[in-house]
C-alpha cells in the first residue's frame, strides 16, 4: 500500500511550465459497443465493454460519493477572470505498473481504501473542491458534498494492453475514466476519479476535473496532497490559497471569433534524446555570438514540431500564408508579493505565448533559429498531461515523458495535421527518432 499512494505522490512537475502525462488516451474502435446494466443493491458490475475481438471487460462498481473528512466552510468563492476562460472537464489516466505492488487482492483493496482517505483528508483544506461549479460559471459553491469516487477492475493485465502504451488504446480510455451517477449533469463537477485494478496488480487512475477550478499544475498539487495524505502524514507540504479576486475582470469581453473545425488525426512520434541534444548543440552555437541564451527541451522539439509540419504542409499553403505556434506560459513567478503564498495557489495561472512566420519562412530556416523564435525556458516536461481528441478547432501537441524503456528523450502527441498531410509529417518527425 505504501509503495501505491508513494506512487500517487509522484506527480511533481516542473516549475512555472504545464503538466504533461506518461501515457496517452484514445477512444478506441468505434465499432466496438459499450453495454451499460442499471444499477441493483448487490449489483456491483455496471460496465461490461464487449466485442467481437474479446476486447477486456472493466467491471465499474457505482459511484460513490467522497466527502471532506472534517467540517469546512460554506459559503461562494469568485472565479478569475482566467479561471472563466477555460471551463471545460480535463482527463487524465495515470498508470501505475505492479513492479512495486503486490497482485494480491487483499493489497490491492488497502490501496484504493488508502487513495479514498487521502482524498477525504485533502477535502477539507481544499474544501472548494468538494463543492460545486455555479450554474451561472462565475463561482463555486462550497456545498461540502464531495467528488464521485469509483472502483473497477479489469479483467486483463496491464501486460495484455500494451501498458496502456499504444495508440490507440487496446483498451478504451473511456473505460478508465469516472463518470457520475446516472442522471447527474457534469457541468457543475470540480473533479472525479476512478481506480481501476488490473490483475496483475497494477492500476490506472482516471481523473476529470474542471479546468474552471484547476490548472495543470494546480491540478497535479492537489493530487500530490492527496498522496501525501494516502501515506499518513498529518499535513500537506504545501498549504492551499483560494485568493482568485488578484486578477481583475477585463474592462471589456473579448470578441468572439468564428471557428474553423478541422479533421485532425491522432499521431505519435518519439523524438530521441540524441537529436535532442544536436538540436540544442546547434542552438548553443548559433547562440555564443549573439544572445548567450540556453536552449530547454521544450524549445528543442518545439522547433522541429513546427519545422515538420511546415514542410508537411507544404503543398497545401502559398509561401507567404503564415503559421504560428502557441502555448500556454505559467504565471506564478509573476504572483510573489501579490498572492500571500503563491506555491498553493492552484487556479489557472497562464497566458499565451504565441508567434508566427509565414510558412516558407519556416520550411527554410535552421532549427537553431526557430528555437530562438521558440525560446521560453519551460525545461524539462514532466508527468502529466491533458488529453482530449474532440478539440478540432486549433491544432494541439502534448509533451509526454516516454514509458519505459525509452526514457532520456519525448514523446509527443499530436493533433495538428488532416489525414492528407500525416504521412509526410510522420516522415519527417522520423528523421529525428
Amino acid at each position: 500500500m505504501g509503495s501505491w499512494v508513494a506512487l500517487l505522490n509522484s506527480l511533481v512537475g516542473h516549475g512555472d511550465g504545464q503538466r504533461d502525462m506518461e501515457y496517452v488516451m484514445h477512444p478506441g474502435d468505434k465499432s466496438q459497443v459499450s453495454i451499460f446494466f442499471p444499477a441493483a443493491a448487490n449489483d456491483d458490475i455496471l460496465t461490461h465493454w464487449l466485442t467481437m475481438t474479446g476486447t477486456p471487460t472493466v467491471a465499474r462498481s457505482p459511484p460513490a460519493l467522497i466527502p471532506p473528512a472534517g467540517p469546512t466552510p460554506g459559503g461562494t468563492l469568485p472565479l478569475s477572470s482566467i479561471d472563466k476562460m477555460v471551463t471545460a472537464l480535463v482527463n487524465l489516466i495515470q498508470v501505475f505498473p505492479p513492479s512495486s505492488l503486490s497482485a494480491a487482492r487483499d493489497d490491492q483493496g488497502a490501496a484504493v481504501s488508502a487513495m479514498r482517505n487521502g482524498f477525504a483528508r485533502a477535502l477539507v483544506p481544499y474544501y472548494p473542491v468538494a463543492g460545486r461549479v455555479a450554474p451561472s460559471g462565475l463561482a463555486v459553491d462550497c456545498t461540502g458534498e464531495g467528488i464521485w469516487f469509483v472502483e473497477a477492475d479489469a479483467s486483463c493485465a496491464l501486460a495484455d494492453v500494451d501498458d496502456l502504451d499504444s495508440c490507440p488504446l487496446l483498451i478504451p480510455a473511456e473505460l478508465l475514466l469516472p463518470l457520475p451517477p446516472a442522471g447527474e449533469k457534469l457541468d457543475g463537477f470540480i473533479l472525479m476519479a476512478q481506480a481501476t485494478r488490473f490483475t496483475c496488480g497494477g492500476f490506472a487512475v482516471g481523473i476529470s476535473f474542471s479546468h474552471a477550478v484547476f490548472d495543470g499544475q494546480g491540478a497535479a498539487q492537489f493530487l500530490r496532497t492527496v498522496g501525501e495524505l494516502a501515506r499518513g502524514l498529518p499535513a500537506t507540504s504545501v498549504v492551499p490559497v483560494w485568493d482568485r479576486d488578484v486578477f481583475p475582470d477585463p474592462p471589456t469581453s473579448p470578441p468572439q471569433q468564428q471557428l474553423t473545425e478541422f479533421r485532425f488525426v491522432t499521431q505519435v512520434a518519439d523524438i530521441s534524446a540524441e537529436r535532442i541534444a544536436r538540436v540544442k548543440d546547434k542552438f548553443k552555437q548559433a547562440a555564443a555570438t549573439s544572445t548567450g541564451e540556453g536552449c530547454s527541451t521544450f524549445d528543442a522539439v518545439t522547433a522541429v514540431l513546427f519545422k515538420c509540419r511546415a514542410l508537411a504542409l507544404a503543398a497545401a499553403l502559398p509561401d507567404d500564408a503564415e503559421v504560428g505556434v502557441g502555448f500556454a506560459a505559467g504565471t506564478r513567478h509573476l504572483l510573489r508579493g501579490v498572492l500571500p503564498a503563491v506555491d498553493g495557489y492552484y487556479g489557472s495561472c497562464v497566458y499565451l505565448a504565441c508567434f508566427t512566420r509565414t510558412s516558407r519562412a519556416v520550411r527554410e530556416a535552421a532549427l537553431a533559429e526557430l528555437v530562438g523564435a521558440v525560446h521560453y525556458g519551460f525545461g524539462v516536461p514532466g508527468y502529466v498531461f491533458p488529453f482530449d481528441d474532440h478539440a478540432n478547432f486549433v491544432g494541439m501537441v502534448y509533451y509526454v515523458r516516454p514509458p519505459a524503456p525509452r526514457r532520456g528523450g519525448l514523446r509527443v502527441v499530436l493533433r495538428c495535421v488532416e489525414e492528407p498531410h500525416a504521412a509526410v509529417f510522420a516522415a519527417e518527425l522520423a528523421k529525428f527518432a
